[in-house]
């Protein structure tokens, strides 16, 4: 067999364990969100909460005749990526940790439970402070006798993006993290775009939350001190390389 043919079956044996990864996460997914399913009512419920916190009168409305059924089910779907998440990042671990050096496996476990716990910490802090700010805002805007009649479709559009949205930034230790025991990101290189970071920040923020200054800061405050920490989890990575080696 010629060297060209065993680069082949090799990346043909990497496909094949890719794809069985995926099947995997997909089958964590579709379980989770069928446990969910039988919890949906409760889902909704919680997701339903800030409504009643608003001070303006806010009701929802459902548009289409299918419109609960479907947001049920696209709620249970979320619900199964959420929490699949310890599942999805361990086998993405596993697919890519053959390519890197053995001490650099022992971090897998750890690098699970770091990003379930960054994921859930943005999406409690998102649901507990953003979106009542958010919600206080936009309902505020009301004019006269035009009432705050929603699309509950809309309505849990935009809670998932703003529950997502946030997760995934808190994810930044994380992403520090994994490209630190990689290699390709140092504590230096950091604190020399220190202050791009915090312009870049600022922007996100303004995205995410509603167009006023202090729900611009609300959000910019923890992501700051999540890029402080994430320079401290690059140094802790580097340092624990520079003892090995």
């Amino acid at each position: 067999m010629t060297d060209d043919s065993t680069l082949e079956m090799g990346f043909l044996d990497h496909l094949e364990e890719l794809r069985w990864r995926l099947i995997k996460m997909l089958a964590s997914i579709v379980v989770v969100g069928m446990v969910a399913f039988t919890f949906i009512d409760n889902i909704l419920a919680l997701l339903l909460y800030p409504t009643t916190k608003v001070e303006d009168n806010l009701k929802l409305q459902v548009l289409t005749v299918q419109g609960m059924f479907m947001i049920k089910w696209s709620i249970a779907f979320i619900a199964g990526i959420v929490g699949s998440i310890p599942v999805i990042t361990y086998q993405l671990w596993k697919f890519v940790a053959p390519g890197l050096y053995l001490d650099e496996r022992k971090y897998a476990i750890p690098l699970v439970l770091f990003t379930f716990f960054s994921f859930i910490t943005g999406v409690v802090f998102a649901y507990s402070i953003i979106i009542p700010f958010s919600l206080e805002f936009f309902t505020s805007m009301g004019y006269g006798d035009v009432q705050n009649n929603y699309s509950i479709n809309y309505y849990f559009s935009f809670m998932t993006w703003i529950l997502i949205g946030s997760g995934l930034i808190f994810l930044l230790p994380v992403v520090s993290f994994f490209f630190s025991v990689i290699g390709l990101l140092t504590p230096p290189f950091m604190r020399h775009y220190r202050r791009h970071s915090i312009v870049t920040i600022m922007i996100i923020s303004s995205f995410i939350t509603p167009p006023d200054p202090v729900s611009m800061l609300v959000m910019a405050t923890p992501l700051t001190i999540l890029y402080e920490l994430s320079i401290g989890v690059s140094w802790f990575v580097h340092r624990n390389k520079d003892k090995s080696g």
